[in-house]
């Protein structure tokens, strides 16, 4: 492994992203760059690179030198890594307490549980395909703050039919909350559903491209959730969705959620990457006689 993406990749082990720590490795090199020219020497695409050196300046991680031309520089390296090192510690200390908070107020529901076999009645089980597609618009159409989701095929609704979905990320994003979806990267191959994304992402969604996805999965107002169970046992693509109004629940989910979409590329970023992952893939193959 080259030297600058090995210390790239122990940057992002210490909460950085990929585009962060490059930026900052180039910062490094000399005293102050412009943003155009930290852009080159890191190569990170000059759209991205105003809010990565924003996010580096607001972490402490850069500064900022005001003036007709901006300039940046990066603080000492043992600084930053302290200074990540404590972001981590503090991380850990939140999800330490959330931990403890989530085990406490599940614990009465679990007690509960022990003497009845009735069903929760925050809990909906769906067999159905008809019936979970319909709980699935339904929980896009009642959202009102933000919608997070895990896509990958089979799709509950195919993506050219979920018009509640269209339209709740275009109302959404009017009002200035939050849609994202992360989708797997085989949907790149699928030139139906890539053309729906765009759809999406036109009004406004966040899309992001995960190599994998564990479940299929929609997170609204960080207090419905619902997702798929597939049978572990039969071998017919039996599937069962669990739809589930509990906040705290909704949160651990979230947080699962946030860690993919923090590691996973962008649409165009993943559309460039698979560009040139086939332009090297031609250039190699050996020429027909």
């Amino acid at each position: 492994m080259h030297t600058d993406d090995r210390r790239a990749a122990d940057l992002e082990e210490l909460g950085l992203t990929n585009y962060e720590a490059r930026v900052y490795l180039a910062l490094i090199r000399r005293d102050v760059f412009t943003a155009a020219e930290v852009a080159r020497e890191a190569q990170v695409p000059r759209q991205r690179v105003y809010d990565v050196l924003e996010g580096l300046t607001r972490r402490q991680l850069a500064i900022l030198h005001p003036g007709k031309v901006a300039g940046y520089s990066a603080v000492a390296p043992e600084t930053a890594v302290n200074r990540l090192m404590e972001q981590q510690r503090r991380s850990l200390g939140r999800l330490e307490r959330l931990s403890d908070e989530l085990a406490q107020e599940l614990l009465p529901t679990w007690d509960s549980g022990r003497t009845h076999t009735d069903p929760l009645d925050y809990v909906e089980v769906l067999r159905d395909a008809a019936d979970t597609s319909e709980r699935f618009a339904r929980i896009q159409s009642e959202a009102e703050r933000e919608l997070l989701s895990f896509s990958r095929p089979p799709y509950v609704t195919p993506p050219a039919e979920n018009v509640a979905g269209l339209e709740a990320s275009a109302r959404l994003q009017a009002a200035g909350r939050t849609t994202r979806s992360l989708y797997t990267r085989d949907m790149l191959d699928d030139p139906e559903v890539l053309a729906v994304v765009r759809q999406f992402v036109e009004v406004g969604e966040e899309v992001r491209i995960a190599d994998t996805l564990p479940l299929k999965l929609i997170i609204a107002d960080r207090s419905t959730v619902l997702f798929d169970m597939p049978d572990p046992v039969a071998r017919t693509g039996a599937t069962t969705s669990l739809a589930i109004r509990h906040a705290s629940l909704a949160e651990a989910l979230r947080l699962g959620f946030q860690s993919v979409w923090d590691e996973s590329p962008t649409l165009e970023e993943a559309m460039k990457a698979r560009a040139e992952a086939e332009q090297a893939a031609a250039a190699a193959a050996p020429e027909q006689p």
